[in-house]
């Protein structure tokens, strides 16, 4: 945790300074946004082992319930408080529930589940995020800002077999640094990218996406691209890792 406050106050002194890079004088941006974004996800990886110990055994919740898709919806909004600054809020949340079989003996949060059929599964993780961020770069195509985040983890990991139930619920803050680029491809024709991330040895966090944009009018644009959020822990406790790939398509307005 040590570490990861300390890659949080880097990315602080990089925006600091960030006030010596140039902008293009007289650029103009929406000072309001929200955008809406869904679509199907995948999960690639979802490996977990609770407690992470001989407790425990290390299984995957993506052979167990299934590769996809599953809904994945999210709301983001942003706020411009001056020229460069921007504070701005985030809920992302993913659910999944299925049932499959296990193909061996399981121990997971304190039960135990035999080899085979009929396991329910449910896999949560929701996102809630705020985020500041200092725009560092504006010139004739791209735009990019920096910034940190605070991230709000609500995961739960629950298996059920006939009267046997386990459940490990996780709820903490993870502080991540943001990147948020734009490119301007025409007159009305955007490429963003975006991300939050940070790693450490206890592990990592990376939500990034890539996405063609399109502006109908000063106020209204729709987008379309790829979503991948990655990462996981492996501490005393626990040892969860995912990788889910998302195709997303989102609707925007902003004045």
């Amino acid at each position: 945790m040590g570490r990861i406050c300390g890659c949080a106050w880097v990315a602080l002194a990089l925006l600091a300074a960030a006030r010596l890079s140039p902008g293009a004088p007289g650029a103009e941006e929406q000072k309001f946004f929200v955008e809406f974004e869904a679509g199907p996800a995948w999960q690639a990886r979802n490996d977990v082992r609770i407690p992470n110990s001989d407790a425990g055994t290390k299984f995957s919740l993506r052979d167990l319930q299934g590769t996809g898709p599953f809904a994945a919806p999210r709301v983001t909004i942003f706020v411009k408080l001056a020229p460069k600054h921007e504070i701005g809020f985030l809920a992302a949340p993913l659910s999944i529930k299925a049932a499959g079989s296990l193909d061996r003996p399981v121990e997971f949060a304190g039960a135990s589940f035999p080899e085979g059929p009929g396991v329910e599964a449910v896999y949560r993780f929701n996102s809630y995020r705020a985020t500041y961020r200092y725009r560092v770069w504006q010139g004739e195509r791209w735009t990019w800002k920096l910034g940190v985040t605070g991230k709000i983890r609500d995961a739960r990991i629950e298996l059920r077999s006939g009267d046997t139930v386990a459940v490990d619920d996780n709820l903490g803050f993870v502080p991540l640094v943001h990147l948020d680029g734009v490119c301007r491809l025409g007159e009305r024709w955007r490429l963003d990218v975006n991300a939050d991330g940070l790693g450490a040895p206890q592990g990592r966090a990376i939500d990034l996406a890539l996405k063609a944009r399109y502006e109908f009018s000063p106020n209204w644009s729709a987008s379309a691209g790829y979503r991948m959020l990655e990462g996981g822990a492996d501490v005393d406790k626990v040892y969860t890792f995912a990788w889910v790939h998302y195709a997303v398509a989102g609707i925007r307005f902003g004045f």
